[in-house]
């Protein structure tokens, strides 16, 4: 019995001696031979780091109006041990199915998630729809969750909000393809985000400190701290209101044109910054992901090519001009032209008869610029222009993906057919845009910018970007002749091929496009590109711009009933908006080359010898009163009278005279001459007078005015030869020899 006693006894000590070695050992092991690795496990447990997210960069417009910022946003999550604690399954799937919108199927899943071992999950996130939320529909959410905790008197519905942040654009779809746009998990994806993604992001930070073991922070413990570097701001060159002007007016006639895609640039051209860019169809940047159709991300200014038509001849009608062999008074024999292997025709293939260069320019005529640009300047002298202009490289904006353009012709025709913009040419809406822009400076081809600044938030330093000139490519004499030749493009109101692009008081110069696209090899005439490109005020230019319009519905329209029109629109609310002053000095090439005749003064004369004078001078006028001598006149002495204008004579005091039909007349005229007569004016639409109404008001008279664009009168008229003609104007025929 002792024996055994004694026997446990020895064979309890040694396994208490046996544990104790292999606990020393162990004890050996750890805080020696493993020390390092232990000391790092211990300090990682009592160790904590924050992360100090980086705001990102904001983007604005040229006058600080923001476009893009980092703003607010809450991610909905579930809590299914709470969910499921008070049973609150179906009443939280049922109410954040309304909220967000999220399947029914997967919020149950999500309130009964469970892990391998049975036990419900803490928290699960409900992606996508509840994914960084605006605080709007936060505030539903947090409602939704008080009104549970307060139906089922709980302290906590299971329904969390975490708090986060999100790119947010303001103007939502405005200027979205220039500022592209990031995904939820900050990730660039297009424009000047993902351009300029490296100086918007910034760099995050951290603070690291020590804990005890319930993770409070210990007063006084040593601390780490890295700041957070906030992403640099970047302010455009574009005008958020010259932006809006183009998309406002781009909507409205995508409405009604139903093209495949459009596209306006607008730049200054001076130092061709972009003062708007715009395509439809767009987007919105704020919920990229409703749109699952490409085309509408697609940036059309900077990367579609197209046989840009005939406004190309401003090429040509520059290099001619520079070379000194452009004679304006020089005659053709218009209608068609041989070239080796084809022959090309005007828009009219019978042509206009015999018709000076001038003329020519004024008709969009192939067969002139085919004259001037194939035979005059030879195909390897307007090659080189067309390189000097830019086309067939990059224009080196800071936007991604720019395509180069094709410039690769190789037989004679297609150096033929490259003087009024077809054949191997392909070119992007912004070099043309850069090349119309040389005309209007002074013959330089700059650099296109859309990036003015970018500033550093920390520490105020700013990187300015200056206007870069490329080349000079013509002289600033030979710009300043192309300018006013394009300006009678406009300005001529009965051949102009521009003239629905003309506004009273502003000098404007520009050229149509209506391009045949070729499809499988062929030209198709029933789908074709419409343009019109130009610059205002000629003399001093502030807006250099492009229209294009792609395949629009209806195939019979041409660049100048089409695209001009838009052109005008814009052009005209730009203008005022920078407070360039319209000048009517009655120097305009209209004016001067239409008539020329100057209103003479008659104030004083009795109303016969002011009918005998003005008969005299061939000019239309009516009387207006009963007196016997002219007490005022309209337009006023000295004004030059447009073609067909009228003279209104008054022979009586202003508010003693009827008033008289002024249908036809634009804004301008009519408000002079019922400011003179003394009647009051309500002004609807814009352009020239189609009606009026007279009403009296406390014994005043009133007149109401309805204005329509110049182009819905010609159209209804016929009367002109060139209208009928205009509704498919260079259609077909501007590309009819440029067909292989």
């Amino acid at each position: 019995m002792i024996k055994r006693i004694k026997l446990r006894t020895l064979l309890i000590g040694g396994i208490i001696t046996l544990f104790f070695a292999v606990l020393m050992l162990r004890v050996f092991w750890v805080q020696v031979v493993e020390s390092n690795f232990w000391q790092s496990y211990a300090e990682n447990q009592w160790s904590k780091k924050k992360v100090l997210t980086a705001t990102r960069g904001t983007i604005t417009d040229r006058n600080g109006d923001v476009l893009a910022v980092d703003a607010p946003a809450y991610t909905v999550a579930v809590n299914p041990q709470i969910i499921n604690k008070y049973e609150l399954q179906e009443e939280v799937i049922e109410g954040l199915h309304q909220l967000l919108n999220k399947d029914e199927g997967e919020l149950r899943k999500l309130v009964n998630a469970k892990r391998d071992n049975g036990s419900f999950y803490p928290q699960r996130e409900v992606r996508n729809e509840g994914w960084k939320i605006d605080q709007e529909l936060r505030d539903q959410v947090e409602k939704f969750s008080d009104e549970l905790k307060e139906k089922h008197k709980i302290p906590d519905s299971g329904i969390l909000l975490l708090k986060e942040s999100k790119r947010y654009y303001p103007k939502n779809s405005l200027a979205a393809h220039v500022l592209g746009y990031t995904d939820r998990e900050e990730k660039a994806v297009s424009g000047i985000e993902a351009a300029y993604d490296k100086e918007l992001t910034g760099q995050d930070g951290a603070i690291e400190y020590k804990s005890d073991g319930r993770g409070i922070e210990i007063p006084k413990a040593s601390e780490i701290y890295t700041p957070a570097k906030d992403g640099k701001d970047i302010r455009l060159t574009i005008d958020d209101t010259i932006q809006y002007y183009i998309e406002d007016a781009m909507i409205e006639a995508f409405n009604q044109l139903r093209p495949i895609s459009m596209t306006v640039i607008a730049a200054d051209p001076k130092t061709m910054e972009i003062l708007g860019m715009a395509n439809l169809p767009s987007y919105n940047p704020n919920e990229y992901w409703v749109d699952v159709d490409q085309k509408n991300f697609y940036n059309h200014a900077i990367k579609s090519v197209y046989e840009p038509g005939s406004t190309f001849k401003i090429v040509t009608l520059a290099a001619t001009v520079q070379e000194g062999l452009f004679n304006p008074n020089g005659y053709y024999m218009s209608g068609s032209i041989r070239v080796p292997g084809q022959t090309i025709h005007d828009v009219r293939r019978s042509g206009w008869g015999s018709i000076s260069y001038l003329e020519g320019v004024k008709r969009s005529s192939n067969v002139a610029f085919v004259k001037l640009g194939y035979e005059m300047l030879g195909p390897d002298l307007m090659k080189q222009y067309v390189d000097n202009f830019g086309f067939g490289q990059a224009t080196g904006i800071e936007l991604p993906g720019e395509a180069r353009g094709v410039v690769s012709p190789e037989q004679q025709a297609d150096y033929a057919a490259m003087t009024y913009g077809h054949g191997k040419l392909l070119v992007t809406p912004l070099q043309q845009v850069a090349a119309v822009a040389a005309i209007a400076n002074g013959g330089k081809l700059m650099t296109p910018h859309i990036v003015k600044s970018i500033t550093d938030p920390l520490t105020g330093e700013t990187t300015v970007t200056k206007p870069e000139v490329v080349k000079q490519v013509i002289s600033q004499e030979s710009a300043k002749k192309t300018g006013e030749y394009l300006e009678q493009v406009v300005s001529d109101l009965k051949i102009g091929s521009g003239r629905h692009a003309y506004i009273d008081g502003y000098r404007i110069a520009g050229k149509t496009g209506t391009a045949v696209k070729v499809i499988n090899g062929k030209y198709d005439y029933k789908k074709q590109v419409l343009s019109f490109i130009g610059y205002a005020p000629v003399d001093d230019p502030k807006i250099a711009m492009l229209v294009l319009i792609d395949e629009p519905q209806d195939s019979d329209l041409g660049g100048g009933t089409a695209a001009a029109p838009i052109f005008k629109k814009i052009m005209n609310q730009t203008l005022q908006y920078l407070g360039v002053p319209k000048k009517f000095d009655n120097k305009t090439t209209s004016d001067v080359a239409n008539n020329g005749i100057k209103a003479p003064d008659l104030k004083g004369l009795s109303v016969q010898e002011a009918k005998n004078k003005l008969a005299g001078l061939g000019i239309n006028y009516a009387t207006l009163g009963k007196g016997t001598k002219i007490v005022s006149q309209f337009p006023k002495a000295g004004s030059v009278l447009k073609t067909g204008q009228h003279m209104y004579l008054l022979s009586e005091e202003g508010d003693k005279v009827n008033i008289p039909n002024l249908k036809g007349q634009s804004l301008r005229d009519a408000m002079e001459l019922l400011s003179a007569i003394g009647v009051e004016v309500n002004i609807e639409g814009e352009g020239y007078v189609v009606s009026q109404t007279l009403t009296k008001e406390n014994g005043k008279r009133r007149i109401d005015l309805v204005l329509e664009p110049l182009i819905k009168e010609d159209e209804e008229s016929g009367q002109d030869e060139q209208n009928d003609e205009t509704a498919q104007e260079e259609n077909a025929g501007e590309s009819s020899g440029s067909s292989p």
